[in-house]
């Protein structure tokens, strides 16, 4: 069954080969089951019920990447994307948890609708690739923010904004530690690194009395706080389109992104350099979004981390399957969840900034008008503490350089269209 389901013999790999990637890739991304949970819960969402929402919106994820794309690509709620939910749209622009997952159920529909309509390669195509550079930066510019915050390494200050915060006190220390602890491990070649690092800080959390000592297994909590409870009427609002766009584009691009470098390091490009069922596997990242929205947790997009599934061999959906599998087991972990303060996942989210800020190596430094407008998008993310607005800003800047540089014929039509939308919202709404 498993042999005609992923054609295992076809792609020059075996069923113990691909539960063993699927467990490396598990335990490379299994940090998000703490990380998602402690930073949407700051919308004031029940932090059991969206444990429970990541686990399932995940495992759905990589169960409908597997067995309908066969792509050994894992799936779960973004990291990025959350932040963007929460920080963004529900504590930065007031709107509730509720209209916030609507507006996530809308743009999963609008991809879905793009993957259908074939309409994705000319957008991703037509988005210069400083800009997506750009972008997957600024985001994790903002991700590094939110983890000095979240640890008290950064506090606010009514003259400057923001300051240096305690550095000797309990969370700075142990947010610290759990950053160069995730590191070193890193960088000996441990798969489960961040995993390790987060309880590890959690463990001395407890030992040191900051943490009350909860349990480690038990019946999953109740998923009923945050399922179907998507406020539609108040997405529908017309300066909620600025939003679902930009849940959509990044997204998009994460997505594409991932697909691209995962498909190329298990050598399934095609000779014309074309991914074999990209419709599918673009298909499966849109349909989660929207079913883990109506779960109760912000965008579900694939994981770059599940390089390092394909590195340990898998090849085909088996491996993604797997993934899913461990995700569903995850769920009586809840009490063990539960316990994981924000400054233990603080370090974790210094790291995913540090992998998403190494694109910079790719932009044309020397040429102004394609480094100018990533710079404006990578300071403006965390500086007006809104991933919308840097990328608006980086959009309008991108063709207004251009054009007062006398290379406006470098700008797509598209790049054109969007700045202008985002030059019209900043003005009329």
């Amino acid at each position: 069954m498993l042999e005609k389901l992923f054609k295992l013999s076809e792609n020059g790999t075996n069923v113990r080969t691909e539960v063993l990637a699927g467990a490396t890739t598990f335990l490379t991304m299994a940090y998000i089951i703490f990380v998602n949970p402690s930073m949407l819960s700051a919308t004031g969402m029940d932090k059991g019920a969206v444990f429970v929402a990541t686990c399932l919106a995940a495992m759905i994820g990589c169960f409908v990447m597997g067995l309908v794309a066969n792509y050994p690509v894992a799936q779960a709620p973004g990291m990025g994307l959350n932040a963007f939910f929460t920080y963004s749209v529900v504590l930065g622009m007031g709107h509730t948890w509720q209209v916030a997952l609507a507006a996530v159920f809308f743009s999963g529909l609008c991809f879905i609708a793009l993957s259908l309509l074939k309409v994705r390669e000319w957008l991703i195509n037509a988005i210069p690739m400083s800009l997506r550079i750009g972008i997957t930066a600024g985001i994790g510019l903002f991700l590094a923010f939110i983890a000095l915050q979240s640890a008290g390494i950064v506090v606010d200050n009514p003259a400057t904004l923001v300051h240096v915060g305690d550095l000797t006190s309990f969370p700075a220390v142990m947010a610290s530690l759990g950053f160069v602890l995730t590191i070193a491990m890193v960088h000996r070649g441990l798969k489960a690194a961040v995993l390790l690092a987060i309880l590890i800080v959690t463990g001395l959390g407890i030992l040191f009395g900051d943490i009350q000592y909860n349990g480690i297994v038990s019946v999953p909590p109740s998923i009923a706080p945050t399922f179907m409870q998507l406020d539609f009427s108040g997405a529908l609002d017309v300066g909620l389109v600025s939003i679902v766009f930009a849940f959509l584009f990044v997204d998009l691009f994460d997505t594409a992104g991932t697909l691209v470098g995962v498909a190329t390091k298990a050598d399934m490009v095609d000779k014309d350099g074309k991914l074999p069922r990209l419709s599918r596997a673009l298909l499966a990242d849109s349909t989660a979004t929207s079913v883990g929205a109506v779960l109760g947790t912000s965008n579900t997009t694939s994981y770059v981390e599940s390089v390092a599934g394909v590195a340990a061999g898998g090849r085909t959906g088996l491996t993604a399957v797997t993934v899913g599998v461990l995700f569903l087991l995850a769920l009586f972990f809840s009490p063990l969840a539960g316990m994981v303060p924000a400054y233990a996942t603080a370090g974790a989210l210094f790291y995913v900034a540090i992998l998403m800020m190494s694109g910079l190596v790719g932009i044309d430094w020397r040429d102004l008008t394609e480094a100018a407008p990533v710079v404006v998008v990578c300071l403006l993310m965390p500086l007006t503490y809104s991933i919308a607005e840097g990328i608006a800003l980086g959009f309008i800047t991108y063709a207004a350089v251009k054009l007062l540089s006398g290379k406006g014929r470098e700008v797509n039509i598209s790049v054109w269209v969007i700045a202008a939308l985002f030059a019209a919202k900043i003005i009329f709404l």
